[in-house]
């Protein structure tokens, strides 16, 4: 089903949207949740609070880009069910490290007037993704986005692990300066 009458369905208030939704990106989000979580059960879970969340949003949103929408809520939502699951846990596993080498350029929302800075950090770094190379703003996408391994992304790629790392390492030292240059705390 077109991505149109699937938002038409939401916007309807019609259940079959939601059956529709699994049927469409059920196993696009399974893989962005299971590469944060590590776990079946709670990408199943992270899924299904991704398809109320949907349900909840539309209306009032109506999203340009449905899988885009849908993938941000699922990450988000596994996001923070791996914070809530390893918080004694600090320093193992993947997130973890992804979340730590993004910590230096990437401001922490606290506040209203953070929430709006980090909108305008969101606006910034999208300007600064499209402006970089193809393959750069895909490695970086993949892997801080995805939450994709570097061994993942080398094969994807075929490129070598350590050229994955470098890239990476170069990509988060242009975005830092980046957003110093547009004004904002880091």
């Amino acid at each position: 089903m077109e991505d149109e009458r699937i938002i038409d369905l939401y916007w309807a208030r019609q259940e079959d949207a939601i059956m529709e939704t699994d049927k469409k990106y059920g196993n696009y989000c399974k893989s962005i949740a299971l590469h944060i979580l590590k776990s079946m059960e709670d990408s199943e879970e992270c899924v299904n609070d991704t398809w109320m969340k949907a349900w909840d949003s539309m209306p009032p949103k109506r999203p340009d880009f449905l899988s885009a929408f849908l993938g941000k809520i699922t990450r988000n939502l596994s996001i923070s069910r791996y914070r809530m699951n390893h918080a004694r846990k600090r320093g193992s596993g993947e997130v973890e490290l992804l979340l730590l080498e993004l910590e230096d350029c990437i401001p922490s929302a606290k506040s209203v007037e953070e929430e709006i800075e980090g909108k305008e950090t969101a606006e910034a770094i999208d300007r600064f993704l499209y402006g970089i190379d193809e393959e750069s703003r895909n490695i970086f996408v993949r892997r801080y986005f995805f939450v994709d391994s570097i061994r993942e992304i080398a094969g994807h790629f075929g490129i070598s692990e350590s050229k994955v790392k470098s890239q990476l390492f170069r990509t988060r030292n242009r975005l830092k300066d980046h957003l110093e240059k547009e004004g904002i705390v880091l």
